[in-house]
């Protein structure tokens, strides 16, 4: 039996996973056999995860955490590692936005907020930064270890309104291709660092962007069903199969990549 993307019993950590994509990534990662552990914000949403990952036989736990707070990230790590002894997979899927890091339709970039600028990038830049500072440690320890950080389809190309955002997307790009030269050269290949770049999924942050009270889709979220060639959004369960690969021996060969997971939207030209 062919093995090369299996990922049971690897100890897979995902921040931000009470999220839309997160926990869609979590509840299939367990069901691949994998340990998943759930770092985020919301307690009682996280243990509901944990909860049906349980009932359905997998194996999670979940801690509450703070992406910006390296000692709360190091007291998260060492629950990891008394109850697994490892960490296989750090999934960076923390992130947000803020009304005024953006810039709408009515508005011009002197109506930017730049403290709300700054807090756009932190926690999507420097909230991908210090959790890799931390759960790279024991990679480094056991010589083997796989980091996906989040990136996003306003990374490759400035998009209308997301300023704050899409230049905290394209730093997380640059960041991996940084980290998967720097972990490669001074800590062995064992160490991959890749990105995913989801294209548009409807999630808790853009739900109100793309789509109306009753379902309907607004005027961008027709815009960007217009430039994705399979005319419609993303299903959280389509990011599964790259995450799966990225960090499964599939991939041994593959680091400092962006792999795109969009319907084509980055391709569209006109």
């Amino acid at each position: 039996m062919n093995t090369i993307f299996s990922v049971k019993d690897h100890v897979v950590v995902i921040t931000g996973g009470t999220g839309v994509l997160g926990r869609a990534i979590a509840k299939y990662l367990a069901q691949e056999g994998a340990k998943v552990v759930i770092l985020g914000r919301k307690a009682e949403v996280g243990e509901a995860i944990v909860s049906e990952i349980r009932q359905a036989g997998g194996e999670a736990m979940f801690l509450t955490t703070d992406v910006m707070n390296q000692a709360v990230l190091q007291q998260n790590c060492d629950e990891i590692l008394a109850r697994y002894g490892r960490v296989d997979a750090l999934l960076n899927a923390a992130g947000g936005n803020m009304p005024g890091a953006t810039i709408p339709p009515d508005k011009t970039f002197f109506d930017l907020d730049p403290a709300q600028f700054r807090t756009v990038l932190d926690l999507n830049l420097t909230g991908t930064v210090i959790p890799t500072q931390v759960f790279l440690r024991p990679m480094v320890a056991q010589g083997k270890g796989a980091i996906v950080n989040f990136s996003s389809m306003a990374a490759f190309r400035p998009m209308t309104r997301v300023c704050g955002y899409a230049a905290a997307k394209a730093g997380i790009s640059n960041f991996t291709a940084y980290m998967a030269t720097e972990c490669a050269r001074k800590f062995g290949e064992g160490i991959r660092v890749n990105a995913i770049a989801p294209g548009f999924f409807i999630t808790e942050q853009n739900r109100a962007l793309l789509t109306n009270p009753d379902g309907s889709f607004t005027e961008r979220g027709r815009d960007v069903i217009r430039q994705t060639p399979f005319g419609r959004m993303g299903r959280p369960e389509e990011l599964c199969g790259t995450i799966q690969y990225l960090i499964s021996d599939a991939s041994l060969f593959v680091t400092g990549t962006v792999a795109v997971v969009d319907g084509g939207f980055n391709a569209f030209a006109m």
